[in-house]
């Protein structure tokens, strides 16, 4: 909500068109007071998603979320919950599922191509990619004028300001984020779900989880992480930052592996398959932000709708619970609780910092 950050993109909105029409706002609620505005696109950082998405949707809105969808398990369920109850149209900003190679991939597995699936892998990246490495970036300093700080922070814990805590890196950060895992597990999970026919559903267990952490003074998520979690028809997903990037399904007759722009299979032949009319397909999408404006005039839902992406992200939420408390947890996809667990049932939401709230 910095000025110097809303000129430039004023200023390229306007030379698109022509004119100078384009109105900046400091504040997202006078865009949502706005009658004229039917539609809107949250690029906030992740700790801000649920409260806007709720607050839009109320609003009358079509929501864009980019991913990841929530901060939280609970704040996905008040998203879901929100959007539904309003009757929006929102969109999960996760753009593979309008990547032809993974919506082929899904579509050979779901229809048997390479047998019985049992295996699902999902290579994340590693590490933290800090654009501020400079040492006086993450030193306490007042705000840059213009910048509202304190409604940045918003439903946040209280924090002093430093440029390295906003932007990009904002992700390394647990109050604001979950790190390389929440970043890429609005990606790879989620076509991993689509691809297993389980996006409306999660897994029964998390286990075997692993992590190192980054080391203070300002950066504390996972910078390596495994965990695995095992589903009712006994597949498990292996979700690592030591895997091969992409999604890999293995059957008892081959596998079948996607990245953004390719797809592979073993044995090839795989790739020559051919899906029949009365075959299962996938949602056929090329364009996501074109899906998008389709579906707010067709009131359709979108390739990657709330649900789903709730869903997706769920599994990064609760493998950062159970690699922060070192143990397997129980989770029941139903009913959307941790069994047995108090501790770590207490990890799905977190407070808000007064006066937001949902």
């Amino acid at each position: 909500n910095r000025v110097g950050g809303r000129e430039p993109a004023r200023q390229l909105v306007n030379a698109h068109y022509g004119n100078q029409d384009c109105v900046t706002y400091r504040d997202f609620r006078d865009v949502l007071a706005r009658d004229d505005i039917d539609a809107v696109e949250v690029v906030t950082p992740d700790h801000w998603h649920a409260a806007i998405t709720v607050a839009a949707a109320r609003a009358g809105k079509d929501i864009y979320c980019q991913k990841p969808l929530s901060l939280t398990v609970r704040d996905g369920q008040a998203m879901v919950e929100a959007v539904r109850r309003y009757g929006r149209i929102l969109q999960v900003g996760s753009q593979q599922r309008s990547d032809y190679n993974f919506r082929r991939a899904g579509e050979l597995v779901l229809n048997g191509r390479i047998g019985k699936l049992h295996t699902v892998t999902c290579g994340l990246p590693a590490g933290i990619p800090d654009y501020s490495t400079k040492g006086a970036l993450k030193a306490p300093t007042p705000a840059p004028e213009g910048f509202d700080y304190d409604l940045w922070l918003g439903p946040a814990p209280q924090a002093p300001y430093c440029p390295a805590r906003c932007l990009v890196n904002f992700r390394w950060i647990f109050d604001y984020s979950g790190g390389q895992l929440t970043d890429w597990g609005g990606h790879h999970p989620d076509c991993a779900q689509w691809g297993m026919g389980t996006q409306d559903t999660g897994p029964l267990r998390i286990q075997n989880a692993r992590a190192e952490y980054a080391q203070g003074p300002l950066y504390n998520t996972a910078t390596k992480y495994y965990f695995e979690a095992l589903y009712a028809n006994g597949v498990k997903m292996i979700v690592s930052s030591e895997a091969r990037g992409g999604v890999t399904f293995e059957g008892d007759a081959g596998t079948v592996w996607a990245n953004r722009g390719r797809h592979d299979a073993n044995p090839k032949s795989i790739l020559n398959e051919t899906i029949g009319a009365d075959e299962i397909r996938l949602y056929n999408s090329n364009n996501h932000f074109r899906n998008f404006i389709d579906c707010v005039y067709s009131r359709r839902d979108p390739v990657a709708p709330v649900e789903a992406g709730h869903r997706s992200i769920s599994i990064a939420h609760l493998g950062n619970i159970a690699m922060i408390l070192g143990r397997d947890i129980q989770w029941d996809p139903d009913r959307e609780v941790i069994i047995g667990d108090e501790t770590a049932a207490s990890m799905l939401g977190r407070a808000y910092r007064s006066p937001w709230t949902l």
